[in-house]
C-alpha cells in the first residue's frame, strides 16, 4: 500500500543516516474514509486524484511537525512509501483527517519511492503557516489564509535517491 509519512528536514537525514524510520507513525493513505468522502463530494476522482488528497493532508501535517521541530528547515516533507497492506490501519475517528492512518511496521529507506520537498521559494510562507496552523486547524479564518498561503506552493518531488542529494543541498 502507498502511503505519504509527513515529516520535516531533519526525519528525512534520520531516514538518510539510519536507513529506517522506527514504528508506530501515523501516516496518510487512500483510506475507506477518505474513499466514502470523495465518493460524495466528487464521485469521478480516480486513484490518482485520491492519492493526491492524501499527500496534501500529509503536507499539512508535516506544518505541525514543523511546529514541534524547531531546528527543521522551514519546507514541508512528505515521504511515499510503499508498505505492507497489513501494517496499515484506517484511523475510524471523526476527529482525524479522513485518509489518516496508523503504520506498525518501520519505513526503510528501500521503501520510499519518493520525497515531496518545499523549494526555496516556499520558506516565508512556510514560517508563516507554521505559527498559525493550530489556529487555523481550531476555526480561524485569518489562520487558515496563511495555511493556504503555503499550500499553495507545489512539492517538488525527488526519486528516493535523490534525497541524500537534496539534503545536502538545504
Amino acid at each position: 500500500m502507498r502511503v505519504y509519512l509527513p515529516a520535516t528536514t531533519n526525519v528525512l537525514r534520520t531516514l538518510v543516516d539510519e536507513g529506517r524510520l522506527p514504528a508506530p507513525q501515523t501516516v496518510f493513505a487512500v483510506t475507506p474514509q477518505l474513499r466514502e468522502f470523495y465518493a460524495v463530494s466528487d464521485a469521478e476522482a480516480d486513484t490518482e486524484e485520491l492519492e493526491y488528497a492524501a499527500l496534501l493532508t500529509a503536507a499539512r501535517a508535516s506544518l505541525r511537525l514543523i511546529d514541534l521541530d524547531p531546528m527543521a528547515a522551514r519546507r514541508r516533507v512528505v515521504l511515499a512509501a510503499d508498505v505492507p497492506d497489513g501494517s496499515v490501519t484506517a484511523m475510524d475517528d471523526p476527529h482525524v483527517e479522513r485518509g489518516a492512518a496508523r503504520l506498525t511496521s518501520e519505513v526503510r529507506l528501500a521503501d520510499v519511492a519518493s520525497a515531496h520537498i518545499d523549494d526555496a521559494d516556499a520558506e516565508d510562507d512556510v514560517r508563516k503557516a507554521v505559527n498559525v496552523v493550530l489556529e487555523a486547524d481550531l476555526g480561524s479564518e485569518d489562520a487558515q489564509f496563511v495555511v493556504d498561503e503555503a499550500e499553495g506552493h507545489e512539492l517538488g518531488w525527488y526519486a528516493s535517491q535523490e534525497i541524500g542529494t537534496v539534503l545536502e543541498l538545504l
